[in-house]
């Protein structure tokens, strides 16, 4: 990309931040978004975007053969959810390119990202999350944040919840979570970036979602290594609006094995144990590939 295109893709940027992120025309997401595609594409905006800061050529995607699986379910009508750590602003950009360099773009266009309220709240955030399919929630590192907004804000995690189960009702969906509520953040101590604990009470609604869609639906550990490319904070914090650094960098993610949603409440503990180890292992392996 010439710098030419480049500063024409920050111009762009920066016009819909200011007309859709503030003022009068400012954009609302409800509980459920449906990817703005035309007439103008927000989508493919998002992603040419962030394209040229990545490294294609050395980025990595790793266990085909679950990923593989895994779109074949989907197709077949069967549900899939990727369990998944979460890194930058960009990692649905960033499952988008990679997916699409694995062959599965199409695929990558339907896929439905679980988002929390900064996404869809903050000026920079909104153009981006405007060309995505998006269930919408307060996370629980948030929803404390505002005492007096909190049952507004639990009542919408329940709206949400009965728009998804409706979706995996439906079948074919291929849903993306973070199980850990937020990005992974940097150790300041070691400057290592372990990935963020998964909360089990997320992990425990999604299973729940999944025997009540009467679906058959498989859960996938993600592991995305993406803060390079856009690191956030370093600390979690309440508002919206952030200092923003991106950098050209490889990036990567691993499909892991799939996560049998076996039991009931007795093996609720063990299935998050064992999604969350197993995106751990692939996301140290992954890195040590990426960058030795």
């Amino acid at each position: 990309m010439s710098i030419e295109e480049g500063t024409a893709n920050i111009k762009q940027c920066l016009q819909f931040c200011f007309k859709y992120g503030m003022g009068p025309e400012k954009y609302s997401f409800g509980v459920s978004h449906q990817a703005i595609r035309e007439p103008f594409d927000y989508y493919k905006f998002g992603v040419d975007f962030f394209r040229p800061a990545i490294d294609l050529p050395n980025s990595l995607v790793l266990g085909m053969s679950n990923l593989e699986k895994a779109m074949s379910a989907v197709k077949s009508g069967e549900n899939v959810v990727f369990l998944a750590n979460h890194q930058s602003e960009a990692d649905p950009q960033v499952v988008s390119v990679l997916l699409d360099k694995a062959g599965f773009g199409e695929e990558a266009e339907g896929m439905t990202f679980l988002a929390g309220h900064k996404v869809t709240t903050d000026a920079l955030a909104i153009p981006f999350s405007m060309g995505r399919n998006l269930l919408c929630i307060h996370s629980k590192k948030h929803i404390d944040a505002e005492p007096e907004l909190k049952e507004v804000k639990q009542k919408q995690n329940l709206m949400t919840m009965g728009t998804m189960l409706e979706m995996m009702k439906s079948g074919g969906q291929c849903l993306w979570v973070a199980p850990s509520g937020g990005r992974d953040r940097r150790n300041v101590d070691t400057g290592e970036v372990p990935i963020a604990r998964f909360d089990s009470k997320t992990i425990d609604m999604f299973r729940l979602m999944a025997r009540k869609s009467k679906t058959a639906t498989h859960f996938f550990p993600m592991s995305i290594v993406s803060y390079e490319l856009c690191p956030p904070p370093d600390t979690v914090e309440a508002g919206t609006g952030e200092r923003r650094n991106i950098r050209h960098t490889r990036i990567g993610i691993t499909v892991g094995e799939e996560t049998i949603n076996e039991g009931g409440l007795e093996a609720r503990h063990k299935f998050c144990e064992n999604a969350e180890e197993e995106c751990e292992r692939n996301y140290k392996q992954l890195r040590r590939e990426l960058f030795g």
